[in-house]
């Protein structure tokens, strides 16, 4: 059963003491309540599943050791002070670590353009590390869409189910009208119970893993700026020491 049809059920079997409808099991009551939530229930049900999904995924996806590793830190300043960029490449493509993917793609320009400007290697660096914390954000980025829309769904199949209500209301005349209006809204109101519920645990846990990617890319930008400052001093005195040389054969 649905994680999110667990938290519904208790509200869902207060509606349903109130419809005038024969004793069930909790299964069959719960199956009942569903269907009178009409056809927006199936996205409702798609929407909750994705927000499980999301919510595990996010959970074992989101640690410090896939963005930043002390390990691998110590190793690339270790072949940094070396100078050994083929070796840290080597290492970089071995790590999955978001930092080793900025190294590799960052020393991979350097080796490969060794005239090219400091700026230029900035900005391959700079670029990558943009696209990693894009790729951050996005994870989480969908539970804030689900939180989003699933109250909207919740609201939609409302209006539809009172709409139905007061069309059955109409067309009955044979049971009380307060007993046909009550129990109709009590089962349209059933969306907006799962919507709301739906919407309410992936905002939650959106406002708990944004504050974790906020960190995690703060870590990332500290840890590639260190690196990036290495390579790029490194970058100078070799530079300084060529016109040195060419000034002295001069």
């Amino acid at each position: 059963m649905n994680f999110v049809a667990l938290l519904v059920y208790p509200l869902l079997a207060q509606a349903a003491e109130s419809s005038p409808a024969p004793a069930a099991s909790p299964q069959a009551t719960l199956l009942k309540l569903m269907q009178a939530g009409g056809w927006v229930m199936i996205p409702l049900l798609v929407a909750s599943i994705i927000t499980l999904t999301l919510v595990l995924v996010c959970m074992f996806s989101l640690r410090r050791g896939t963005v930043v590793s002390r390990r691998f830190m110590e190793t690339a300043d270790a072949l940094l002070r070396k100078r050994d960029y083929l070796g840290l490449i080597a290492i970089s493509n071995r790590h999955s670590e978001a930092v080793a993917r900025i190294t590799s793609k960052t020393l991979d320009f350097a080796t490969k353009n060794p005239s090219a400007p400091l700026s230029a290697v900035r900005e391959v660096a700079e670029a990558e590390g943009a696209r990693l914390a894009s790729n951050l954000n996005r994870r989480v980025t969908y539970l804030a869409d689900i939180a989003t829309l699933a109250p909207m769904l919740g609201l939609l199949g409302t209006v539809v189910g009172i709409i139905n209500s007061f069309g059955v209301l109409a067309n009955n005349t044979s049971q009380p009208r307060q007993m046909l209006l009550a129990g109709g809204v009590a089962q349209a109101l059933v969306t907006t119970a799962a919507g709301l519920i739906i919407g309410i645990v992936a905002m939650v846990f959106y406002s708990l893993y944004r504050g974790r990617v906020a960190s995690m890319i703060s870590d990332l930008e500290a840890a590639s700026s260190h690196i990036l400052n290495t390579l790029v001093i490194q970058q100078q005195r070799r530079q300084e020491r060529s016109r040195v040389l060419e000034g002295g054969e001069v």
